[in-house]
């Protein structure tokens, strides 16, 4: 599909607000992630600001328990990705129903939901070292 349809003599962009990613590593599955925009990258940061400054904090911390800390925190960012870019999921069924991005990251193979946040971060656009620190 091309960025730009013309119509009656005039450039009409057009812009889909979700994407379809085909999972790697279970045939058949596929994510519908929402697409990066202004208000929606406003929100992500709001939701991850606050654990991010805590991880840095713990992880800066001697104690075994400060690092297992920032380990539970950072798992909580991945489950918040995921649900903040996860619109669906089709070819997946957990326990006998259709699954969901809430079943996903609730019950769901792991290797699936890793992959699906990966797919969710690589829309917000954010580079490498970004996404090491979130």
């Amino acid at each position: 599909m091309t960025k730009l349809q013309w119509h009656l003599d005039e450039a009409v962009m057009r812009y889909d607000t979700l994407t379809e990613v085909e999972s790697q590593s279970a045939p058949g599955v596929k994510f519908t992630i929402a697409r990066m925009s202004f208000g929606r990258r406003v929100d992500l940061m709001r939701k991850v600001r606050e654990l991010s400054k805590r991880i840095e904090f713990l992880e800066a911390g001697r104690e075994p328990g400060d690092r297992m800390d920032a380990a539970l925190m950072q798992a909580e960012i991945h489950r918040i990705y995921l649900l903040w870019g996860l619109q669906s999921v089709t070819g997946l069924e957990i326990d006998g129903s259709q699954a969901t991005p809430e079943l996903l990251a609730a019950s769901g193979p792991e290797g699936v939901f890793r992959e699906a946040v990966q797919a969710v971060r690589r829309e917000t656009g954010l580079t490498e070292d970004e996404r090491k620190n979130s």
